[in-house]
């Protein structure tokens, strides 16, 4: 089993990568292989709603999503991180999801899915529920923890003094993990819901 990490920060070791690594070690502890893809510190174009990914199944845009589009039958389930600016995801981040999930059509549907975000001080509630909008949309199954999934520092040495934080991360390691086992498990006799066609 395999999980993809994606960091939205543009700081690739700042504080979201701090709060992911707590996540990815207690699920490499348990067996389950992470791999984590860093969207950058560069421009990321927002969807410019052309369609061609209905067509060709990638996007016009070369810069990691597409990359991510035709590996996706190598994951189980995705943890996508982000900081949190002015109450919301990064947006470098967004622009990034926006056009990943919508070129991705039903790849992503019976996938784990989780999000991690990293504040100073406010703002994380309102974002970990803007990344949560992704998976809702692409019939993903959603790994909770002990609390809202989020971390507070400015630094990754403040993150690293956030113990209720950490272990919030830990916990939510160890329940993606319990449900990539039962889905492993059932994969035989409980096959995924089929989709209504309009």
């Amino acid at each position: 089993m395999k999980l993809l990490f994606i960091n939205g920060s543009p700081h690739k070791d700042g504080c979201t990568a701090a709060a992911l690594r707590e996540v990815s070690r207690t699920l490499e502890e348990l067996g389950i292989e992470t791999e984590t893809h860093w969207v950058g510190n560069k421009p990321v174009p927002g969807c410019i709603a052309c369609g061609s990914c209905k067509k060709t199944g990638a996007c016009i845009y070369d810069d990691g999503v597409n990359e991510l589009l035709a590996r996706s039958h190598e994951w189980d389930g995705l943890v996508v991180g982000s900081p949190v600016y002015y109450g919301c995801a990064s947006g470098q981040l967004l622009s990034f999801l926006d056009r990943l999930f919508y070129a991705a059509g039903g790849r992503l549907a019976g996938k784990a899915a989780a999000a991690v975000v990293s504040c100073r001080r406010g703002g994380a509630s309102a974002a970990f529920q803007q990344l949560n909008m992704f998976f809702g949309m692409n019939n993903m199954v959603v790994a909770t923890s002990q609390y809202w999934n989020q971390v507070h520092g400015n630094t990754p040495q403040e993150v690293a003094q956030d113990q209720e934080g950490l272990q919030t991360m830990r916990t939510l390691g160890r329940n993606m993990a319990w449900m990539l086992q039962m889905k492993q498990a059932t994969r035989q006799a409980i096959p995924l819901p089929e989709a209504e066609k309009l």
